[in-house]
């Protein structure tokens, strides 16, 4: 991706780890960023990041966040076992749901989604698998469950031609300022 100083990109968790680093990323790359996150982070101000405080299960505040970009990450998300199915569902579905709606609205058409490998995951060892893989009818987890619904939403708008995407199902993160 070159830099492209018009550019505006929005950024959905920007506080997480994956998120931070593709924000840095982009900040290197001299696009214009901005975080959409419940809370504000001194270390992106630092790197002159704009950013907008909001819940994603707030359809209004993440359309008007939303307003002007040409780009959006949708990183943020619910992740880990511990919670009820309520604590997954609004910002990993609803959440997912309004980024969608906030992209149509605002006339975005790219949107670069961060699901979860686990979407697909059955239990049994998998080898050379890809997108045609199909998703199983049981999810083991609230997580699992919640971002198999959100990946589809997001398959099902670019499929219905409102959106492009790409979905990313990143597998075991770490490196340089991993919690």
């Amino acid at each position: 991706m070159d830099g492209n100083k018009n550019r505006k990109i929005m950024v959905t968790g920007g506080g997480g780890f994956l998120g931070h680093a593709i924000i840095r990323k982009l900040v290197e790359q001299g696009e214009q960023v901005w975080n959409f996150s419940r809370n504000s982070y001194p270390d992106l101000d630092m790197l002159g990041v704009h950013q907008v405080q909001g819940d994603l299960s707030d359809p209004e505040a993440v359309e008007k966040a939303f307003s002007g970009m040409d780009l959006v990450f949708h990183v943020a998300a619910k992740p880990g076992v511990w919670g009820t199915y309520e604590e997954y569902y609004r910002p990993n579905v609803l959440g997912t749901q309004n980024v969608i709606l906030a992209c149509k609205k605002n006339n975005i058409r790219n949107l670069i989604y961060t699901s979860s490998p686990s979407v697909i995951f059955t239990g049994d060892d998998m080898e050379g698998v890809d997108e045609s893989v199909p998703y199983p009818e049981n999810t083991h987890t609230h997580y699992t469950r919640t971002k198999t619904i959100a990946e589809k939403a997001v398959r099902q708008a670019a499929a219905n031609k409102e959106i492009n995407a790409v979905i990313l199902r990143p597998h075991l993160i770490w490196g340089p300022g991993d919690p």
